[in-house]
């Protein structure tokens, strides 16, 4: 499954849970142009309880990818002996 997330529009992934991927592009990439038709379509497959526990997911493991970034620690390299 994480080999296909790249490409997930043309994977073997459910409709609700390619939504739910683009979602979290979006949420990751253009946020600001999630508009009330794309949370329309979230509102046909997931409760609005959902729709904000993936927001809450998402922006944590976004969070925490950019944190990682910012302290260098994304390849860490091997302690000298």
């Amino acid at each position: 499954m994480v080999a296909a997330l790249p490409s997930f529009e043309e994977s073997d992934f459910s409709h609700r849970e390619k939504l739910a991927l683009r979602f979290a592009e979006r949420m990751a990439t253009d946020h600001q142009n999630v508009d009330d038709e794309f949370f329309h379509e979230l509102r046909r497959e997931f409760s609005d309880p959902e729709i904000f526990e993936l927001g809450m997911i998402t922006g944590q493991f976004i969070g925490h990818g950019r944190l990682l970034a910012m302290l260098d620690l994304e390849n860490p390299s091997q302690p000298g002996d």
